[in-house]
């Protein structure tokens, strides 16, 4: 079943509903999202060129129940699913995907501060998610590359904890958050902590100014011996843990995806070239065959795998990053068919398909990238061992 959403600025956009056996309430919750993302669809475009993030919908998101259903029971939530979060994702990505990555990040970033300091200040930080409160992920590093979860910065020993010196960089929404999940090397080994926003030895490094997810604003944050005190401290992630960010990135790029093709296909049919629509060309019919079924495989390996997430089969981790490498190259791939198909018109500021590629770009550069993806894959492919890598 597909629900059209058609705005008057922007594409038609097909919203798909959920395949699953959602609980009934995850379901209501999908349906609640695609009428916001109906919303957040019109002023998508806006917000892009302004590089200014939509507030109003993350705080619709928040309003719907999205933050008391991301938090997993054990931590007061209602432990919203894998499958009803990646679609949840994926529809509000297809209609603005800086609003679904914000909203990522931040829920990445909420629920995992709430389970690694469970036994300290995990309530208090379940409590400040369900009064609307904001988290941002600050976890990358300029020196570290993709390896965000192994910090190459180590924080040394002060009074009551211990001290940050650097930078963390491509911290979506952290203009708005109250608080950050910041990892560092403490006696050599990777720790995470909570950390206030408020703490004036953090700062804004001014230089965000990127071609796609523009809205996001992902910062570069600087850290002055900001004292990473130890009740902030949290324990070590485990496999069980719910994996928000790994099991939301490939379906930011398959609501790109989403909405590259609804745009091609507008384009197509309106198009008209000696007195027939452009969808009658038989090279783009073609073309759109191949990019289509690519793209329908691939959705099917990712909600396969958000399955097999909420069934704890141990491979679903491992199949998390193919996720992830699939629907980054698809997106592109749709988006740059979208282009060819909208030929000079489509290249314009004023299209939406322009936009649909630079997203579409950027969710390849996220960690890890598909470059980094694309090894370790392989390796797998192979049984080589990380230890045998040069």
């Amino acid at each position: 079943m597909t629900t059209t959403l058609s705005t008057a600025a922007s594409p038609t956009i097909a919203l798909s509903a959920t395949p699953f056996a959602l609980a009934g309430w995850e379901n209501e919750l999908v349906e609640a999202v695609v009428e916001l993302a109906r919303t957040f669809a019109m002023t998508a475009a806006h917000y892009d060129d302004r590089a200014e993030i939509a507030v109003g919908n993350l705080v619709s998101l928040h309003d719907a129940g999205l933050s008391e259903a991301m938090l997993p029971q054990e931590v007061g939530g209602r432990g919203l699913s894998y499958q009803a979060f990646g679609e949840i994702v994926r529809v509000i990505c297809e209609a603005d995907p800086a609003t679904g990555t914000i909203f990522t990040m931040h829920s990445g970033a909420a629920v995992s501060l709430a389970l690694l300091t469970k036994d300290t200040l995990g309530s208090f930080y379940a409590d400040e998610v369900l009064a609307g409160k904001r988290f941002s992920n600050a976890l990358s590093e300029p020196t570290s590359g993709n390896r965000f979860l192994n910090p190459q910065q180590a924080a040394v020993p002060v009074e009551g904890g211990w001290a940050l010196e650097g930078a963390k960089r491509f911290v979506s929404g952290s203009e708005i958050a109250d608080y950050l999940l910041v990892n560092a090397l403490v006696d050599g080994e990777p720790v995470f902590f909570g950390v206030p926003t408020a703490d004036d030895s953090i700062s804004i490094i001014p230089i965000w100014d990127t071609l796609g997810l523009r809205a996001t604003r992902s910062q570069l944050l600087s850290f002055d011996n900001t004292v990473l005190r130890v009740e902030q401290r949290g324990r070590t992630p485990r496999l069980t843990d719910f994996a928000v960010i790994p099991a939301g990135l490939p379906m930011i790029s398959l609501g790109v995806a989403d909405a590259a093709l609804a745009a091609l296909i507008t384009h197509a049919r309106g198009r008209i070239i000696l007195g027939k629509a452009l969808s009658h060309q038989q090279w783009l019919q073609f073309e759109v065959a191949e990019v289509q079924s690519r793209l329908e495989a691939v959705r099917a390996f990712v909600r396969q795998t958000l399955w097999q997430a909420d069934h704890h089969e141990p491979s679903f981790f491992s199949n998390l990053s193919r996720a992830k490498y699939l629907a980054n190259k698809v997106a592109v791939e749709v988006a740059q068919l979208a282009v060819r198909a909208g030929g000079a018109s489509g290249f314009l500021k004023t299209s939406p398909i322009q936009r649909h590629l630079r997203d579409a770009e950027a969710g390849q550069l996220m960690a890890y990238s598909t470059e980094v993806l694309a090894g370790e894959i392989g390796r797998d492919v192979f049984g080589i061992a990380p230890g045998e890598v040069d």
